[in-house]
C-alpha cells in the first residue's frame, strides 16, 4: 500500500467516523460504538478489506494517543472544582483500581482458567494472566463518560462530575502501572515483591514531580511569551505535554501520570489564550478517541469472537454489577455521601481507550493466550460502552443526581 492510498483510506475512515457521530447524537447512542463499527466494517473481514494486524503499530499509536488524551483531560480539569473532592478522587483512582482488579481477576480465572478450558480449546488462563486481563480493564475512561454528556442537557451534580473527572483522569496511570508490572512478573523480569512495590512508588513519585515541574514551567512561559500567531499557543502547550511524558520516562517516573499532572497544572495556571488552547486540545482529544476505536475495530477478527462471546459478556457484567459497585462503596465508605450518589458513581465506570491500547501488550510480548485476552477485552469494552453508555443519562434521572 502506498502512502497516498493510506492517507486516502484514513480520510475515508475519519469522514465515516465524524458522520457516524452525528447519527450517534441523533439516536442517543455513544459515538464510540459507531467509531468501533467503522473500524470493523473497514477491517479484513469487513467490506473494506483493510489488512491491519500489527499490535506493535497499535501500541505505538495508542501510547501517543493516550498521552494526548490524558494531557487534554488534565487541561480541562478545574482545580477549583476538584479540590473539595480530592480525597474521594484519589482513593477511587488507586484503591478503586486495585480492588476491582482483584475481584475481576478471580472471576475471570474461574471462567477462563477452569470452567471454559475445553470450550475454548485452550489450557485456560493462569492466575497471573487473569490478573493481567483484569488490570487492563481496571480503569474508567473520562472521554467515554463525558462524550455521552457532551450532547445531553442533563448533567450530574457538579461535585459528582468533579469526582468522576478526577477519578477518570488519574486512574489510567495506575492501571498502566499494574499492567506493565504484571507483564514483568509473567516474563520474569520484575524481581522480588519489595522491588516491585518500590518500583511502583518510584514511578508514581518521579512521575508526579516531573509533571508538576514541567506544567509549572509551561504555565509561566505561556503567560509571559508573546507569539506571532495565536495558533502557536496550543502547540506550545502540547510541547510541554510531550516534555513531561518523555522526561518522566527518562527519569524512571510514570509517563502517563506525569503528562496528566502537567496538563492539570498548566490548564489551571494559564491565562493567555486559554480558550484557544483548550479548544485545540479538545479537538485533538476527539481525534485520538476516533483513531483508537477505529484501530480496535481494524484489529478485531469477528470470526474469532463467537467462541468467547458468552463468557466475555458474563465477565463484563460481573465487572459492572459486582466488582465496580463493591469497590466504589468500599472506597467511599469513609466519606459522607448519599447512597444514590455512590450508586451513580458505581454505574459511571465506562471502559474505553486505555484498555484498547493495553490489550495489544500481551501479543507484543508473545503471551500464549494473547488473542483470547484481546477478544475478551474487546467484549468488555463493547459491553461497557453499549450498556452503561446508553443508560448514563436515564440512570442520573432515576437516581435523582442530576444538576438542578
Amino acid at each position: 500500500m502506498t502512502v497516498e492510498i493510506g492517507i486516502l483510506i484514513l480520510g475515508i475512515l475519519l469522514l465515516a467516523a465524524v458522520f457516524s457521530s452525528k447519527l450517534a447524537d441523533r439516536f442517543g447512542v455513544p459515538a464510540l460504538l459507531f467509531f468501533l463499527g467503522v473500524g470493523m466494517l473497514a477491517g479484513s473481514e469487513g467490506i473494506g478489506g483493510v489488512e491491519f494486524d500489527s499490535p506493535q503499530i497499535m501500541q505505538a499509536i495508542g501510547s501517543s494517543a493516550l498521552m494526548v488524551i490524558l494531557f487534554a483531560g488534565g487541561l480541562e480539569t478545574s482545580w477549583k472544582n476538584v479540590r473539595p473532592v480530592l480525597a474521594q478522587g484519589v482513593v477511587l483512582s488507586t484503591v478503586g483500581v486495585l480492588v476491582p482488579m482483584l475481584l475481576l481477576a478471580s472471576f475471570a480465572w474461574f471462567m477462563l482458567g477452569t470452567y471454559t478450558t475445553f470450550e475454548l480449546g485452550t489450557g485456560g488462563l493462569s492466575w497471573t494472566e487473569a490478573l493481567l486481563l483484569a488490570a487492563i480493564v481496571s480503569s474508567t475512561d473520562a472521554a467515554a463518560v463525558f462524550s455521552v454528556f457532551r450532547t445531553s442537557k442533563i448533567q450530574p451534580r457538579p461535585h459528582l462530575r468533579s469526582i468522576l473527572e478526577l477519578e477518570s483522569g488519574s486512574n489510567d496511570p495506575m492501571a498502566i502501572l499494574l499492567t506493565t508490572t504484571i507483564i514483568g512478573v509473567i516474563m520474569g523480569t520484575s524481581g522480588s515483591v519489595p522491588s516491585i512495590i518500590g518500583g511502583l512508588l518510584i514511578q508514581i513519585l518521579f512521575g508526579g514531580i516531573v509533571g508538576g515541574i514541567v506544567g509549572w514551567l509551561g504555565m509561566k512561559l505561556i503567560n509571559r511569551m508573546t507569539l506571532s500567531a495565536n495558533g502557536l499557543y496550543p502547540i506550545l502547550a502540547l510541547a510541554f505535554g510531550c516534555l513531561a511524558f518523555g522526561l518522566s520516562d527518562v527519569s524512571g517516573g510514570n509517563s502517563y501520570l506525569s503528562v496528566y499532572i502537567a496538563g492539570l497544572v498548566l490548564g489551571n495556571g494559564i491565562k493567555k489564550r486559554k480558550t484557544e488552547i483548550l479548544s485545540f486540545h479538545d479537538g485533538l482529544d476527539s481525534l485520538m478517541q476516533i483513531v483508537m476505536f477505529i484501530m480496535l475495530g481494524l484489529l478485531v477478527y469477528p470470526s474469532q469472537l463467537l467462541p468467547v462471546a458468552g463468557v466475555s459478556i458474563t465477565i463484563a457484567l460481573f465487572l459492572m454489577f459486582v466488582a465496580r459497585p463493591l469497590s466504589v462503596f468500599l472506597c467511599l465508605s469513609p466519606f459522607k455521601m448519599k447512597k444514590n450518589e455512590k450508586l451513580y458513581i458505581s454505574w459511571v465506570g465506562l471502559r474505553g481507550s486505555v484498555p484498547i491500547m493495553l490489550a495489544t501488550l500481551p501479543a507484543m510480548y508473545g503471551l500464549e493466550d494473547a488473542a483470547m485476552i484481546f477478544n475478551v477485552i474487546f467484549f468488555i469494552v463493547l459491553t461497557s460502552v453499549f450498556i452503561q453508555g446508553l443508560t448514563l443519562v436515564p440512570a442520573a434521572k432515576w437516581l435523582k443526581v442530576t444538576k438542578d
